[in-house]
């Protein structure tokens, strides 16, 4: 199975839309994702101790990693939380309270209520690639979904961020004054110029912990017959789901999000 993470929308020079910060996930979000690279164990043990140990919505962590790596990376951010963290088995279920790691040198996608994995070729020199997992996430879960996007040295993840957001969806995107390495988080944010400023924002590394909690909401689990977590596989449907029995606008009856800090929109 191979995902083309190429979205409609090419990066541009970031916008200043005014104020605000991303709506929450009108009934809750079914699946966070954070992308990550250079700098990502800092940044990922932040975001994870952060997180209340009740928080039920499953995450999927896509790091940058190199062979031979496998294990190593869950055991460290297992450290920093209560949350259950492991490495993916290919069509394991996703469950709540759980987080997701993808291992080193394969894809990982969301398929029917599953992760799977692939070994097809690396996107932008990366396996696991950030864009194949957030383009399956947007196919598969759309307006139930919340990406985010941290430190890292190239630009994956920003295509597959600003697919997302034009599939319903939202995203964080950390701060690049805050971070190992800017270039990530930079591409996220010319990748999401243009969108609905009530969709994304820009957060400092150490209020993205509360920006997830606010935004992705109490846990929604999926409904029976799959709509939620169609997976690449079945883009289409999935897609028409989302703008379906449910309604294309995912905030409806969404109030605003007050951070406890304040949040930056890019220069």
């Amino acid at each position: 199975m191979s995902v083309d993470p190429a979205g409609p929308a090419t990066p541009r020079r970031p916008t200043h839309p005014a104020g605000g910060a991303p709506r929450p996930i009108a009934h809750g979000a079914r699946l966070v994702v954070l992308g990550a690279s250079w700098g990502g164990l800092h940044a990922l043990s932040t975001v994870l101790a952060g997180l209340p140990a009740d928080f039920r919505t499953p995450l999927v962590v896509v790091q940058h990693r190199h062979r031979g790596g496998e294990g190593m990376l869950p055991s460290l951010l297992q450290d920093v939380t209560p949350l259950r963290v492991c490495d993916v088995e290919d069509k394991e279920p996703i469950a709540p309270g759980h987080v997701y790691v993808a291992p080193p040198d394969y894809h990982l996608l969301v398929d029917g209520g599953h992760l799977s994995l692939t070994t097809d070729a690396a996107v932008r020199w990366s396996r696991p690639s950030i864009d194949v997992t957030l383009a399956s996430v947007a196919e598969g879960c759309g307006p139930r979904a919340l990406g985010v996007l941290l430190t890292g040295a190239n630009d994956d993840g920003a295509r597959g961020l600003r697919r997302l957001v034009d599939r319903g969806g939202r995203a964080l995107v950390q701060d690049p004054a805050g971070a190992e390495v800017r270039t990530m988080p930079e591409a996220g944010l010319r990748a999401l110029a243009g969108a609905p400023p009530e969709t994304w924002a820009m957060v400092p590394l150490s209020e993205l912990a509360a920006a997830i909690v606010h935004v992705a909401g109490p846990y929604a689990p999926p409904r029976h017959g799959g709509d939620a977590t169609a997976g690449a596989a079945g883009a289409a449907g999935a897609a028409g789901a989302a703008g379906g029995a449910e309604g294309p606008d995912p905030d409806r009856g969404a109030g605003p999000w007050r951070p406890p800090g304040r949040v930056r929109r890019a220069p």
